[in-house]
């Protein structure tokens, strides 16, 4: 219910936003607007004026909105509304009619991010973990404990916003990624990352040759939060418990004891823990849980972290209202072009189709989105806006940017493309949204069950 509440949320609003351009322009361009209504459906409330104005509209399914305009091509026209339909109107007012959705997504966007920009965020420092032999990050020189300053002269102050400069300049097709960092002793240096156009054919294998993770300091097994119905509450364990041993090995590191556990599903251990200074042993049998087809034990219990420590690891980033102005500008520009890119890669069959996500993973990803906090909802809400504002400018029968093609073409010939062709192209669109529609569903389905 959470992850479905938040994705009603933010289709409604996006989608709404992209009829309301449609409807503030046709409003100025002087076309009658019979409906203005948010959610498809049945009718739960309406406002009307007067019965010649705009009736605005809540219908049950809160998932989009629609704008309904005087059309001679729709349906008959009263005579006096005729010089107010939409057909009627000139091919400049025409096209800033239709062309208005998609650009207020994408003027959305940059209000999102804007907001996220002014608001800040917290986030974990780009510190650089252990660095895997083989991967892009070990041929370029990284090694652990790098800081990562700036990707392509972009300060990069969080893990979330390197990673994200990072792959969103590798799928633009950069082939040499240059990157500022500073290691434990403050030094600073500038390393270049190669990109092999093989390499972007999925964002999932990128971030894998990329071999960056996050470091992660070596804790003491401390136990720190329980989980109810758990093998460690089951077993009697305590916050602030130490493991000292198990099996008679010493437990010298929280990552060698989680170690130690994934590899024992179902089988008990014994050991020796530290509490308030006396040595007590105890029974754990971690739970066994199916990961990727193969056994792994878990307790459900997870490390003690100082708080000092924590602290050192966040940093706190945002801007001034003007400053965010132009790179809320060049986030929404950069998504913009990496989208485009990855749309055409994906065409051409350089890129894999399981780049493509269905409303399964849209939900999935509101849902974690909004369990993070509001920046990182609305962060979300952006991402999205600018997916919504550019897959709707596509030269696609059915689509604004296929209505905008005709447009064009009247444009260059001088007269209106003939319905029938316009009929012929829109079940064309048609057919290729639902194949689209329904490759996605098969993928998000195809994810679940991995």
């Amino acid at each position: 219910m959470h992850t479905l509440f938040y994705f009603i949320v933010a289709i409604s609003v996006l989608v709404s936003f992209h009829e309301l351009g449609h409807f503030w322009v046709a409003r100025k361009a002087g076309v009658k607007v019979l409906r203005f209504s948010v959610g498809f459906g049945k009718v739960l409330w309406s406002y009307q004026k007067n019965p010649e104005a705009t009736e605005y509209v809540l219908s049950a399914i809160p998932l989009g909105g629609y704008v309904k305009m005087v059309d001679e091509r729709e349906g008959a026209v009263k005579e006096e509304d005729l010089p107010f339909a939409f057909n009627r109107q000139s091919l400049l007012a025409r096209t800033a009619i239709v062309a208005a959705g998609p650009v207020f997504n994408l003027v959305l966007a940059v209000a999102l991010f804007w907001s996220v920009l002014v608001i800040g965020e917290t986030g974990i420092k780009p510190i650089l973990g252990a660095v895997e032999q083989g991967t892009l990050a070990a041929q370029a020189g990284f090694v652990e404990g790098d800081e990562i300053l700036s990707v392509n002269d972009k300060s990069t102050p969080t893990w979330t916003e390197a990673l994200s400069v990072l792959i969103g300049s590798a799928l633009e097709g950069q082939q040499e990624i240059k990157i500022a960092v500073k290691n434990f002793d403050d030094q600073q240096s500038l390393r270049t990352l190669h990109i092999a156009e093989k390499d972007t054919e999925n964002p999932d294998v990128l971030y894998q040759r990329l071999g960056f993770k996050p470091w992660s300091p070596k804790l003491q097994p401390i136990i720190g939060k329980i989980l109810a119905d758990s093998a460690a509450l089951a077993a009697g364990l305590q916050q602030g418990d130490l493991i000292v041993s198990a099996d008679g090995v010493s437990m010298n590191d929280w990552m060698q004891w989680v170690g130690y556990v994934k590899n024992h599903p179902g089988v008990a251990i014994n050991l020796i823990i530290e509490r308030d200074g006396a040595r007590l042993p105890i029974t754990i049998t971690p739970k066994s849980v199916e990961v990727e087809q193969k056994p792994e034990g878990k307790i459900g219990a997870s490390v003690y972290v100082p708080e000092e420590l924590m602290n050192s690891m966040l940093v706190e980033y945002s801007l001034s209202p003007l400053e965010a102005i132009p790179a809320a500008i060049e986030t929404t520009y950069s998504y913009s072009v990496s989208t485009l890119k990855m749309m055409a890669k994906m065409l051409i069959g350089k890129a894999s189709v399981e780049n493509l996500s269905g409303p399964i993973s849209i939900a999935q990803y509101a849902g974690q989105s909004a369990t993070m906090g509001f920046v990182h909802f609305i962060k979300f809400m952006a991402l999205v806006s600018v997916s919504l504002g550019v897959l709707n400018l596509l030269p696609i029968p059915v689509l604004d940017g296929g209505h905008l093609m005709f447009f064009a073409i009247e444009g260059i010939k001088g007269s209106p493309v003939s319905e029938k062709i316009q009929i012929f192209f829109q079940q064309v669109g048609i057919a290729l949204l639902v194949s689209l529609m329904v490759l996605a569903m098969f993928l998000d389905i195809q994810r679940l069950f991995q």
